[in-house]
């Protein structure tokens, strides 16, 4: 199965290696567009350094390589300029999520998409993981009768990537409703079987990150090196982080290079109020100075019936009957990256382009949440409640309605 590839960062080579080709080990990877030419090869497996062919652009790969299915992963900026590129062809698509992180990109994307042959399936590994879907089930058999409101939490423990990597760069990122939370409102749509129509959203920014220190100071060039709770040794000593989070060295997260609240910058927390289509409400909280045991992500999620909650760190699922004297406790076995969402979401990328399964995560889907996030982020700026652009709205296009 021979795959080209945009942008060949860590990200994807670890979903290449790790995930895809544990579903299929014939993966090869035979084009790349990618001007990193030595750090893709680097990240390269052995197997793919004798075939594989740097091009300048998606055309130029498309016609000279027979591809079975592109894969787009560049940084999030590119995502929409890429996919609409591709959209030309009538080649299966995996799509890195945000798809867009502009409005302008977003439509462009919608319209670009609108009469394609090109099928896709974005990067939304959370709605297909085994405990999601689990829920999903439930709450179809009745769990809860009709889903009247939902609360989901998204506490990250290793939220400070987002101030010492490159996702503090405001202008590739958007925010953290764009970059995180696309994830989250599409999976609790999926839930509530509903799509989001109004949102008011606030963020808190620059209190617990951000700063002062000099522009691309490293941890290891620091005067206070050794009392700041961010070094890597303070980490590994403190327990404060994830062992595959910890790194030798890195920029500083309290550095004039994660931004200011006037200029753009990620944010520490941000929560929002969400109303959806079929008249229900929920609340969505993000918070990313989260360690530790403090990690929750998940929903709770209530009808008139009962209520169900779950929680991908803990791996369990409560659900409670409001009129019956009973209380299920279900506990699911580990799972693996993004809690075995990565697993299924390869499965069906792969059933995706022989032809066995239609997209479970459709272009549609990852449009939908970008438009939410970009609402969210209007709500902040403005202080007021936001209608969410829906998909659509401006044709007779119906698919994914």
């Amino acid at each position: 199965m021979n795959f080209g590839v945009i942008g060949y960062g860590h990200r994807i080579s670890s979903f290449i290696n790790a995930n895809l080709r544990s579903i299929e080990p014939d993966t090869r990877i035979t084009g790349i567009v990618d001007p990193d030419r030595n750090g893709v090869l680097s990240r390269l497996a052995e197997c793919d350094k004798n075939d594989v062919v740097f091009y300048k652009n998606i055309d130029e790969m498309v016609r000279k390589t027979n591809l079975d299915a592109l894969i787009i992963g560049t940084r999030c900026n590119l995502h929409a300029e890429y996919a609409i590129q591709a959209s030309k062809y009538d080649i299966p698509l995996y799509l890195e999520k945000p798809v867009a992180i502009t409005m302008e990109q977003a439509l462009a994307l919608e319209k670009a998409f609108e009469h394609s042959k090109c099928e896709v399936i974005v990067s939304f590994p959370l709605r297909l993981s085994p405990l999601c879907k689990f829920v999903k089930d439930l709450i179809n058999k009745g769990a809860v009768g009709s889903c009247e409101h939902i609360t989901a939490l998204n506490y990250v423990p290793y939220g400070f990537v987002y101030w010492e990597q490159e996702y503090r760069n405001y202008s590739i990122t958007q925010g953290l409703f764009v970059q995180k939370a696309t994830h989250d409102f599409d999976y609790m749509s999926y839930l509530m079987g509903a799509k989001i129509t109004r949102i008011a959203a606030m963020a808190t920014k620059g209190r617990v990150f951000g700063g002062e220190k000099p522009s691309w100071l490293m941890c290891s060039q620091c005067e206070e090196k050794n009392k700041c709770l961010e070094s890597p040794e303070n980490r590994k000593r403190n327990q404060s982080t994830i062992a595959s989070f910890l790194r030798d060295d890195h920029p500083c997260l309290f550095s004039i290079d994660c931004g200011t609240p006037e200029t753009g910058m990620n944010e520490d927390s941000s929560s929002a109020l969400l109303e959806f289509d079929s008249g229900a409400h929920g609340i969505y909280t993000q918070v990313f100075f989260s360690r530790r045991n403090a990690a929750a992500r998940g929903a709770i999620i209530s009808g008139y019936d009962g209520t169900v909650s779950f929680d991908w760190y803990t791996n369990e699922i409560k659900h409670v009957h409001h009129h019956v004297p009973f209380t299920n406790t279900i506990k699911a076995d580990q799972n693996s990256q993004h809690f075995g969402g990565d697993t299924v979401f390869c499965e069906d990328f792969v059933d995706m382009i022989r032809g066995k399964k239609k997209s479970t995560a459709t272009i549609w889907d990852g449009i939908q949440s970008i438009y939410t996030c970009l609402a969210a982020n209007d709500s902040i700026k403005t202080g007021k409640l936001t209608n969410v652009r829906q998909v659509g709205s401006y044709s007779s296009n119906t698919q994914g309605k």
